[in-house]
């Protein structure tokens, strides 16, 4: 009796062990980008194995690279802008997304600088604007802002730069306008001749990366991806409990000094619990994150650079939250 006892509670220590940590790890695919950090933290401070689940971080800096990896299986998360997730899931080979967290959203990280005498957005009008155009975040953000005052690409004298080069050209005064990020909207303040436009603390919500799975992976796995929200969600918070411990963890997943971490962040916010019901809201009255994702897809399809125009709910499952 005593050895059947003891039998059982050994198959019973097994099946825990094997529910929890005996399943494949998830792998979530991103860049260095500071906004992503949380992540990292999670699984540093071990809020993913505490909840019972081997989450690993892959970082592959490359949009493609990471949509490529997407598609092999070779990892099951993709962290990356709203807009970004639009075009895997409707670019020439369509991958199925479903947005099921949001991370964070540019705070005043970007902007556009212009020279003092650019006052208003439709001041731009016949002006030379360095941006990184044809897809993207910034390009994304552009057309937006240009949307919101009534305007288009074409009323512009768009010249394809990247964000940084876009910044360094403001400063040297190659370009009326430029639109960038920092270091570069600081570095414009100090120019004699330039200021921020508009930086993304005034658009709240539309540059914002959020964290995918395929659909099928979700109904295979739904149990453990609310786990991962939900060390995300520690992460967050113990971050802004605890900023110095935390942002030294953080500094060494973006290879930074932890000073440089702090700095920057500045221009980021992380989505808590709050921010994630609010953003993606709910059925009956749905958050900023599908406006967002329709527009996103709307405007690949109207350039041309998606062949289907997606519907956002098809794109987003708040379930997880």
């Amino acid at each position: 009796m005593k050895k059947s006892w003891i039998v059982g509670m050994m198959v019973l220590v097994f099946m825990i062990s094997g529910s929890a940590f005996g399943a494949e790890p998830i792998k979530l695919g991103m860049s260095t980008w500071l906004g992503y950090a949380p992540l990292y933290l999670a699984k540093e401070k071990g809020f993913f194995k505490n909840k019972g689940i081997d989450v690993e971080i892959v970082v592959i800096e490359s949009p493609a690279d990471r949509r490529a990896a997407f598609a092999a299986d070779k990892i099951q998360g993709m962290a990356t802008t709203v807009d970004t997730h639009v075009m895997t899931a409707a670019a020439e080979n369509p991958i199925p997304v479903k947005q099921v967290l949001a991370l964070d959203d540019s705070h005043g990280g970007d902007g556009i600088v212009a020279k003092k005498e650019i006052k208003a957005i439709k001041d731009l009008k016949g002006k030379t604007v360095a941006a990184q155009l044809g897809a993207g975040a910034s390009y994304f953000w552009l057309n937006y802002v240009l949307a919101q005052n009534g305007m288009k690409l074409a009323d512009l004298k768009a010249i394809d730069m990247k964000a940084g080069d876009a910044g360094s050209a403001f400063v040297a005064g190659k370009v009326d306008a430029a639109v960038t990020w920092e270091p570069w909207l600081s570095k414009a303040k100090e120019t004699a001749f330039g200021h921020v436009l508009l930086s993304s603390d005034k658009t709240p919500g539309i540059i914002v990366d959020s964290l995918a799975f395929k659909p099928d992976f979700l109904k295979k796995r739904g149990a453990d991806v609310k786990k991962i929200g939900a060390g995300w969600y520690e992460a967050v918070k113990f971050a802004a409990d605890n900023p110095k411990e935390a942002d030294a963890i953080m500094a060494k997943f973006t290879g930074q000094k932890p000073e440089e971490f702090t700095k920057e962040k500045t221009g980021v916010r992380f989505y808590g619990v709050k921010e994630n019901k609010d953003y993606f809201g709910t059925s009956q009255k749905p958050g900023l994150l599908y406006t967002v994702t329709q527009r996103a897809a709307d405007l690949w399809f109207e350039l041309k650079l998606i062949k289907t125009k997606p519907k956002a709910a098809d794109l987003i499952d708040g379930s997880f939250l």
